[in-house]
């Protein structure tokens, strides 16, 4: 895994609490994730910002590559690099997860129990969207045709010798496409938040990517979390708002959830709006890595 360490420049000698951050899912630490991170260390966090593995400067062939299973232990390597890194007080790490990365660090929480605090930022449950669709909406009917093209499609692949890609991701939409398809282009197609590297600018997953997710739902455990804390935050116009608001009711306290008056989705990829909430993010884990 390749990462950027982000150190506060006033530190001293104190081992300090730290922070993992991921996200979005497709994004490359270049873009949100790093922001975040850089941010958190103005307000005196170490704060680590990875690629996810078989994804941009990250190891692991073919490329383009994600699971549930696979993206959770991600955050935990990064639990495991900070933890042994003499500027960081090991007992003081939390993770960030934003948008698909919320459900991966939720559950990289439950499992790993040196987490002692974790945010989610404008969240996807990826295993949900991927196996229900959009609001739950794609039926059995749907869900067995989609799974039948992709279990064919790796006999393609392995008769091939590499992997079959779907389509480019964020191209420019049609003017009659949904608003937040034009918002995941206006980030990650343009020049406010493109990276060469990013599966989501103009590169694609491998099409068999959403078997894993489809079989393995990621917030089985939500509870398990409990007694260490979650804040929820998402955009109150956000398309996804609805990932964040049943993650909140399923889990056990502590627990927060904070909409973020008047943002959408993309939104909280940056701070082109003013609307990610730095402050709250500092204070909780502020309050809760001591």
């Amino acid at each position: 895994m390749a990462a950027d360490l982000y150190l506060p420049k006033d530190r001293g000698n104190k081992r300090l609490p730290a922070l993992a951050v991921g996200g979005p899912f497709g994004a490359v630490k270049e873009q949100s994730s790093g922001l975040y991170a850089q941010t958190m260390a103005e307000r005196g966090f170490a704060a680590l910002a990875f690629d996810a593995s078989y994804t941009g400067e990250s190891g692991g062939e073919p490329r383009n590559v994600a699971s549930p299973d696979i993206n959770t232990e991600d955050f935990s390597a990064a639990v495991d690099y900070l933890g042994l890194n003499p500027a960081v007080d090991r007992e003081r790490i939390g993770i960030i997860g934003i948008c698909g990365w919320g459900g991966m660090a939720l559950n990289a929480t439950a499992v790993d129990k040196r987490i002692k605090a974790v945010v989610t930022s404008t969240m996807y449950d990826m295993t949900r969207v991927m196996s229900k669709g959009y609001n739950d909406s794609m039926t059995l009917e749907q869900r067995t045709q989609a799974l039948e093209q992709m279990s064919r499609q790796r006999w393609v692949d392995a008769e091939k010798g590499s992997p079959a890609y779907q389509p480019a991701y964020n191209s420019q939409p049609a003017g009659d496409a949904p608003q937040f398809m034009k918002d995941y282009y206006d980030y990650y197609g343009t020049p406010r938040g493109y990276h060469k590297r990013a599966v989501n600018s103009g590169n694609a997953w491998t099409q068999t990517t959403p078997l894993s997710f489809m079989n393995m739902p990621l917030l089985t455990y939500i509870k398990e979390i409990s007694p260490r804390p979650v804040l929820f935050i998402h955009g109150e116009n956000a398309h996804s708002r609805y990932f964040s608001e049943t993650a909140y009711a399923a889990a056990a306290e502590p627990k927060e959830l904070l909409i973020v008056k008047g943002a959408s989705h993309v939104d909280l990829y940056d701070n082109k709006a003013g609307k990610i909430p730095y402050g709250r993010i500092a204070d909780f884990f502020s309050k809760h890595l001591k």
